[in-house]
């Protein structure tokens, strides 16, 4: 009966998802879906419903991230006896980044994973982490992300009917490209057309040193590389190397001009349908699910960069200094009290957590 009710669940939400916006990438809001993510099946153990959810992952299956909402839902199932059962899907088979926001929303889709950046639009709480060159390796970025500022803009996601369970993470963001050069310096992105997210920080620090950003799906980008409509790409070695960006790239630039913290979301609709016992399963799992990946992924990291360098990328480590001049007037920009902007105050928390003046 499970797995009746999952698949038609699934069923009615990419028949929704096609007809309202002709394929999963669409940036429209989708009609919500019949399912509130519950099947009612009488007790068992104690409880009173089996709950049946489906989460939605736009990056391919061997991804770290991806990796880790399927341990999320092994644990679920494990520490809740049966009671919860996801389904996961990934390679945005389900939905896009901002469909998939949108789904968890209105209980379409139960749990998902994704960069913060792909909240821009939704809310200005995880803005800091777009800022370029602010966090000089991961472990400053894990410092925020474990720190009580971390836990209290997990919080915050709440007021837009999601709620954070903790941060996984994609890694470092680095660039790549086919421009016959390397990045050794800002200057070497004058007039190439780079590939960025649909968030305003990203562009304007590529902006300001030259390059053309170009927002694209993340689904189109492989064959927009392929083709040459565009020249470049940035994102963490975990997103170029499940992606198989070495086949369309020439170079790797290792910059780390961004740390990717991913958190890991349920739909707070969703999670307020449970009974008490069954939301500290979720919150325990969700926890536990995010310390794996995040070991997971540090122990994939060196790995990945010997892969790439033998698959035939030339990879280079470029001095950060004139990168990080050159992009101080992205902190002028967006670094202020008005909506869309990180506000100081955060700023100087972060600062003090991840030790910079």
């Amino acid at each position: 009966m499970k797995r009746i009710v999952t698949l038609s669940l699934v069923l009615a939400m990419c028949l929704a998802l096609l007809t309202g916006c002709g394929g999963s990438q669409s940036e429209e809001t989708q009609e919500p879906a019949e399912s509130q993510g519950t099947e009612e099946t009488g007790s068992a153990g104690g409880s009173e419903a089996e709950f049946v959810w489906v989460a939605s992952c736009a990056n391919t299956e061997d991804h770290p991230a991806v990796q880790g909402v399927m341990k999320f839902a092994e644990l679920l199932e494990e520490k809740s006896g049966g009671h919860i059962h996801m389904d996961v899907f990934h390679s945005a088979q389900l939905a896009s980044d901002r469909d998939c926001i949108e789904g968890m929303q209105i209980n379409t889709i139960q749990s998902g994973i994704m960069v913060g950046s792909a909240l821009a639009g939704f809310t200005d709480e995880l803005l800091v982490f777009d800022l370029p060159f602010l966090f000089e390796n991961s472990e400053q970025g894990q410092k925020l992300c474990d720190s009580d500022v971390g836990k209290e803009m997990l919080a915050s996601l709440d007021d837009i009917g999601i709620k954070g369970l903790g941060f996984m993470e994609y890694g470092m963001r680095n660039i790549t490209n086919s421009k016959l050069r390397p990045i050794e310096k800002p200057e070497d992105l004058q007039g190439i057309k780079i590939r960025t997210m649909e968030n305003q920080i990203h562009m304007e620090a590529f902006s300001v040193m030259g390059a053309d950003p170009t927002p694209m799906a993340f689904g189109e980008l492989f064959t927009a590389l392929q083709q040459g409509t565009i020249d470049a790409q940035e994102n963490p070695l975990s997103v170029i190397t499940s992606s198989k960006f070495n086949e369309v790239q020439t170079y790797l630039s290792v910059t780390e001009h961004v740390y990717s913290a991913a958190p890991l979301m349920v739909s707070k609709a969703a999670y307020d349908a449970l009974p008490a016992d069954l939301q500290a399963v979720v919150d325990e799992a969700g926890m536990e699910a995010c310390v794996w990946e995040r070991e997971y992924l540090a122990e994939a990291e060196t790995a990945w960069l010997d892969e790439l360098e033998a698959a035939g990328m030339q990879i280079n480590y470029p001095e950060k200094d004139a990168f990080v001049e050159a992009t101080k007037s992205v902190y002028d920009e967006f670094v202020g009290d008005e909506a869309g902007k990180v506000s100081p105050e955060l700023l100087e928390k972060v600062y003090e957590i991840i030790g910079r003046e």
